[in-house]
């Protein structure tokens, strides 16, 4: 990369955890600078984390429509965009972004609707502009480790995947999870779903980019169980896939004692690959002959693919942070690889918009299956 890129933040105003997240990956390979943002809906907030982020008075922005419109106009703009505000508003962010030929990083779910997701695809097409949706725990070198050794054969052909993403933050009907449970359970701000799109939507990434599975159908049963709830906190979905393999989905928010219990198991015609998020340092890989071998990130049996996205050596924890990162790293090359014109489609890594539409369209059918007396849907 010949530059530092610059980049402008849309939320992630005082107290908002995903915004510093965020923040906090782009910083770890020093790819890019934040140099704008619209932080809040209340000016006064905006100018106050500006401040305190070192930004120039006269780069925070009012609004996100006026950033847009001046980051585009000015020569030393911004190159990307990070979007990380409440769902309900993603489209129209992202939309004006996409119009003043701004590349965009956007916080999943990519929109409301499938619909919403498609217009911003064409407007990307058209402007021949990058999109990453940070579908975050892709970026786990195990994660890319086990697309790898799919893609190998090492398991054979896929029979069946048992997924499942359980939290216990919201268990309590008298406590809404502060300012982030707060939006998610609110119609106005999330849409027709919590659940599902919070953390049932990673779910159905990991398994397809572990995978590369595409589903044929499901069947799912989302259910409002918490008293004084609104929208879904506990979802089970049955899966077709193209090809013949079949798979259970499981999201919830009540289950007590999770705290961010992400796991994949991975069963093939010769083997087994059992992945937990929160033991992501390793994979488990099983073979005919029953015996389990436990590969840690860092070690030589990982694939070159997977190993140079590692920043420590084995032993030394890498963890969520540096997932996100890894997405960054692969989205900010390919940023500065089409400044320079030396992109190429084969230098992407990251989660696309596509992957982002595949994950609304999974939504919006299994609303139609759950709303409908759970009849199977297909995609």
């Amino acid at each position: 990369m010949s530059r530092t890129l610059t980049y402008g933040m849309v939320g992630g105003g005082p107290g908002a955890f995903i915004g510093e997240a965020h923040r906090k990956a782009i910083a770890l390979d020093g790819s890019a600078r934040l140099t704008a943002g619209c932080f809040s809906r209340s000016a006064e907030k905006t100018r106050e984390q500006g401040a305190a982020l070192g930004l120039d008075s006269d780069r925070c922005y009012a609004d996100y429509k006026e950033m847009a419109e001046a980051e585009g106009r000015r020569a030393d703009g911004i190159d990307f965009v990070v979007v990380v505000t409440p769902n309900a508003t993603h489209y129209e962010i992202c939309k004006a972004f996409l119009e003043a030929g701004i590349h965009v990083a956007c916080d999943k779910p990519l929109a409301v609707d499938s619909a919403q997701g498609e217009e911003l695809e064409r407007l990307a097409r058209e402007k021949g502009l990058l999109f990453m949706v940070t579908y975050t725990y892709t970026g786990h070198v195990t994660a890319k480790y086990i697309r790898d050794l799919i893609r190998a054969g090492e398991i054979g052909p896929i029979r069946t995947v048992m997924a499942e993403y359980a939290q216990g933050w919201l268990y309590n009907e008298n406590d809404w999870g502060g300012k982030q449970g707060e939006w998610r359970c609110d119609p106005a701000q999330s849409g027709k779903v919590n659940c599902l799109g919070d953390i049932g939507t990673h779910v159905e990434n990991a398994v397809a980019a572990m995978t590369g599975l595409k589903i044929k159908r499901l069947l799912a049963k989302m259910d409002v169980v918490v008293p004084g709830r609104k929208l879904d906190d506990n979802d089970q979905v049955l899966v077709e896939y193209e090809g013949g393999a079949t798979g259970v989905n499981w999201s919830c928010q009540f289950a007590i004692g999770s705290d961010n219990s992400l796991r994949v198991r991975i069963y093939g015609a010769k083997g087994t690959i059992l992945w937990d998020q929160e033991r992501c340092e390793e994979i488990t890989l099983i073979g005919e002959d029953g015996i389990s071998r436990t590969i840690r990130r860092g070690n030589g049996a990982v694939t070159p693919g997977a190993a140079q996205y590692g920043r420590l050596p084995a032993g030394h924890t890498e963890g969520w942070l540096e997932a996100m990162g890894n997405l960054y790293d692969s989205f900010t090359r390919c940023v500065a690889a089409k400044a320079d014109g030396t992109f190429t489609e084969d230098m992407i890594d990251y989660p696309t918009i596509q992957a982002g539409i595949q994950g609304l369209k999974y939504v919006e059918a299994c609303l139609k299956s759950s709303e409908n007396g759970n009849i199977w849907v297909t995609l």
